[in-house]
């Protein structure tokens, strides 16, 4: 497997644990809010989660655009320069 097809698993990975959810249970635009019922405190998990797996630090004024998983993985790329 690629390094970029196990940094997008361990993304799903990371989000799926942190809302509680099946990796199959969601897709990549689904709205952590709106359809799963995520709330800030979950959000603020996944954001610490994230950082401490890929070693960056990310803008907290970047939540809003992560909002679903393409959200994450377009700010967690940007941050991470990949």
């Amino acid at each position: 497997m690629q390094t970029i097809d196990l940094r997008q698993t361990r993304i799903t990975d990371i989000v799926c644990d942190r809302l509680e959810l099946e990796s199959d249970e969601i897709t990549e635009t689904d709205r952590f809010v709106e359809e799963h019922g995520a709330d800030s405190l979950a959000l603020i998990g996944v954001l610490a989660a994230l950082e401490k797996e890929f070693k960056v630090t990310i803008d907290q004024g970047e939540m809003p655009r992560m909002a679903h998983l393409r959200g994450v993985r377009q700010v967690l790329a940007e941050t991470a320069g990949w």
